[in-house]
């Protein structure tokens, strides 16, 4: 028995110390716990949650535990430890804690029918969230909910014949620039210091997270081709942005791309722009030696971040369709303005001119770093001009 400062008992494990705080220790099948408090009522509160949690561990008992307490468990013991980087657990956790957790986080797990799920899931499509959000959170908590049968604490998964379909929104079509968006922009880029890096994107197909974490390292010159062996990711956690390099995004991601048309002249214009850039800031040159010798870098030696690449995409097509507009108010005219474009639409693009050109499927499979062919395939985007041209072909099909 422990006692107080002044001599009163205070039950089994409990003490108090010299600077006045109380102190709760145990060792519960190996398991060592040892709380401090200044109070000593909160202090046997918290000395039974930890003992009931230990117990509960031990036992693998958990008596009306709400998904939310679930998922959290379940996500830091077994899914956590998988992922590769702060950056992809922080993304990870959010897509089913923004969903599915929190319409249904304070319902015990054992109560969560599949008819729940379903409704869920449908507030979730009335919210306008995408099929892909839905069916990627759908998926974790499915994960969550088997991790929960095989702990004993439900006998069934209720996440099934769970339908996700959006019927009142259009599937939205993969953004792909025509021959004249391309045009127009390009154009408007000539003079912009990220020339060479938007026309390196159209003319490889990387995914904006391999640009950003392309090494000097990884281009080979004699061979040339450009080796993808990492990815950068980028996120803001707890208001701070953190870059990390990591592994490309599937085994198949990792590949070897080959200088297409210009592409080796563009990497050493570029080259030849950073080492100027580098040599006149001297020490103000911000690259991080953590994250490597970056190939695309800022004006100020910072990595070119997915960020960075849509706010310039967006005063790119700003400025065209400004420019645009005050032309065709000239020319009595309506203008042709340039629609949104987002940094994966030089990917698709990149896709479909190598379908144009009468490129092998197979092989645009291994540059493109595809798991599967059929979504290769479906990179096979026909360009409205391209139709019109094929349709022209045909004439009258009762002559």
């Amino acid at each position: 028995m422990g006692k107080s400062l002044k001599g009163k008992e205070l039950g089994k494990g409990f003490c108090q110390r010299k600077d006045g705080r109380y102190e709760a220790r145990a060792v519960i099948n190996g398991v060592k716990i040892d709380l401090y408090d200044m109070n000593l009522s909160k202090l046997k509160k918290k000395f039974e949650i930890e003992k009931s949690k230990v117990l509960r561990d031990e036992k693998n008992i958990r008596p009306h535990v709400t998904l939310n307490e679930w998922y959290t468990e379940w996500f830091q013991k077994c899914k956590a430890p998988q992922l590769k980087s702060d950056v992809s657990r922080k993304n990870y956790d959010r897509r089913c804690r923004n969903t599915y957790c929190s319409i249904l986080g304070d319902k015990e797990v054992e109560d969560i029918s599949q008819i729940n799920i379903q409704k869920a899931t449908n507030e979730l499509i009335d919210r306008e969230y995408t099929d892909r959000t839905i069916k990627e959170a759908l998926g974790i908590l499915k994960m969550c909910f088997d991790s929960a049968i095989a702990n004993h604490i439900i006998r069934c998964n209720p996440c099934f014949n769970i339908s996700v379909k959006n019927t009142t929104v259009p599937k939205e079509r993969r953004r792909v620039l025509s021959m004249w968006e391309q045009e127009v922009f390009l154009k408007e880029i000539e003079n912009s210091y990220y020339n060479e890096a938007y026309k390196i994107l159209l003319s490889t197909g990387m995914r904006i997270g391999e640009f950003s974490g392309l090494q000097w390292e990884d281009i080979d010159w004699e061979n040339k081709n450009i080796n993808i062996n990492r990815s950068m990711t980028t996120a803001y956690l707890d208001g701070k942005k953190i870059e990390e390099l990591t592994s490309p995004k599937t085994i198949n991601s990792y590949r070897t791309i080959p200088f297409f048309g210009e592409t080796e002249q563009l990497l050493k214009s570029w080259k030849k722009k950073q080492d100027k850039i580098k040599e006149d800031l001297g020490n103000r040159w911000r690259a991080k030696p953590e994250l490597g010798n970056l190939v695309f870098t800022s004006t100020m030696g910072s990595p070119v971040t997915r960020y960075v690449i849509v706010h310039d995409i967006e005063k790119v097509v700003k400025n065209i369709n400004l420019k645009e507009v005050q032309l065709a108010a000239r020319e009595g005219r309506e203008p042709r303005v340039l629609k949104h474009i987002h940094p994966h639409a030089f990917r698709h693009t990149f896709a479909t001119r190598c379908f144009e050109k009468g490129l092998d499927p197979l092989f645009v499979q291994s540059i493109m770093g595809h798991s599967n062919y059929s979504t290769t395939i479906s990179y096979t985007h026909v360009l409205d001009d391209t139709k019109q041209k094929e349709v022209a072909k045909v004439g009258n099909f009762l002559d």
